[in-house]
């Protein structure tokens, strides 16, 4: 499969303009800079990641080392690598590595392995998801991780009076803020064909049993299976929102800021976004909490976080280095949250700006932080893009009623069945 990926690239390179080529200090094919004065490199991220010009200008300043910014938006960046690489091209020097993507990048061998201490592997759970073969290939600047969120007041109106701890207790909850008449569809979830709704397989199966795949790529049926017919006890039941089947993932996860559902599983970034009075209407009644386990409070959570890394194909590996350390350490990690609104990945700069206040509402965030884990027992494979589409359009369909929770589950498991044959 890879091979064909690899083969179709090879044809749009002939069709497709290639980018400019990676920085170097003297324009030569092999990388003998050790990273000083003089230096020129290049860096590809979305617009969020951008740093100020005056924080480049103080990287500039301390290393000598210039940086070219190159902004692209997130869904085009994985193209341009790859059609980059097909041509034996580098896109940029250092590029951003989605989460998702860790598997394709190092099959294709894509990326420089890194040098990581363990005391940063320690502050930074997340960077396990971006290792492979004991190879650390990105660094994680920003952090995404799944946390749980209730409404307290709707709770409290339906005659709730404590914070649910299992996925029972979530379940019986919500059914009681629907027949009390509080909210007629109290659970917020992916439901759309696409990429959130598989991942919200993937953290409820996980919370749940601490499993997804078995250690041979196949899924665990027993784990898979119980999520599935927790997702379609809710769709039966009413308890989400008949627009969440067909509807933007994010706008599934909004309805918790706009009052229309009392729970939600989602992004870290909820715990600003109830705060702000211009995105949520029930600011000061939605609580960052531990997500739910089967047994009480799940000991796990899934991480999907943002990362950077070193082409392999960059003329300046040395000062590209240079540059992943500079962006992800404790001092810029702080900066970024200021200006970028990034969440930090280094647990003790999380903790220090909770403790400061510059993160209000935090709740449950810093101790869910803690418990972030891959759930990938072999690394996030290369297949990954394939197997998320089979997913996700299994669940649709089982959320739009043409598959019961086997079906889907037969649905995506014989697909799977099929991505791991071709490997």
């Amino acid at each position: 499969m890879k091979k064909r990926w690899i083969s179709l690239l090879l044809v749009s390179a002939m069709t497709l303009s290639m980018l400019a080529g990676c920085g170097s200090s003297e324009d030569t094919a092999e990388d003998t800079s050790e990273g000083g004065e003089g230096d020129k490199i290049t860096f590809m991220v979305p617009d969020w990641g951008v740093p100020t010009d005056e924080q480049l200008a103080a990287f500039t300043e301390e290393t000598g080392i210039e940086v070219e910014i190159a902004e692209v938006g997130w869904d085009d960046i994985r193209e341009k690598i790859a059609t980059a690489a097909s041509a034996n091209e580098c896109a940029a020097d250092v590029v951003e590595v989605d989460w998702s993507w860790v598997g394709e990048f190092y099959a294709a061998d894509w990326l420089e392995p890194l040098e990581v201490s363990d005391e940063d592997k320690e502050d930074m759970p997340t960077i396990e998801t971006f290792t492979v073969d004991d190879k650390v290939l990105a660094m994680p600047y920003a952090n995404d991780y799944r946390l749980a969120y209730y409404n307290t007041e709707q709770f409290a109106q339906a005659g709730i009076t404590e914070e649910p701890q299992t996925w029972d207790d979530v379940l019986e909850a919500c059914r009681t803020l629907k027949s009390t008449g509080t909210v007629e569809y109290p659970f917020a979830i992916a439901l759309n064909a696409e990429e959130k709704t598989a991942t919200c397989l993937m953290w409820l199966a996980y919370t749940m049993n601490g499993v997804v795949w078995n250690d041979d790529g196949t899924f665990n049926e027993e784990s898979m299976m119980e999520a599935l017919k927790y997702m379609e006890t809710l769709i039966n039941e009413e308890l989400v929102a008949p627009e969440d089947k067909t509807s933007s993932g994010m706008d599934a996860y909004m309805r918790i800021c706009g009052g229309t559902a009392s729970f939600l599983t989602g992004p870290t970034s909820f715990v600003s976004r109830s705060q702000n009075e211009e995105l949520c209407s029930v600011v000061g009644q939605i609580t960052p909490i531990l997500v739910p386990g089967k047994d009480g409070k799940a000991a796990q959570t899934m991480p999907l976080p943002e990362a950077i890394g070193v082409s392999s194909l960059s003329e300046n590996k040395e000062a590209a280095k240079k540059f992943v350390e500079w962006y992800t350490s404790a001092d810029m990690q702080k900066q970024l949250n200021e200006t970028n609104s990034a969440i930090p990945t280094r647990n003790s700069v999380l903790e220090e700006l909770i403790n400061e206040g510059a993160i209000e509402n935090p709740g449950a965030m810093l101790e869910e932080a803690q418990l972030v884990s891959s759930p990938f027992p072999n690394g996030i494979p290369s297949y990954y893009a394939e197997m998320s589409s089979a997913m996700y359009n299994a669940i649709n369909k089982m959320a739009l009623g043409e598959l019961t929770a086997e079906e889907a589950y037969e649905e995506m498991s014989s697909a799977l069945d099929t991505l791991l044959s071709e490997e």
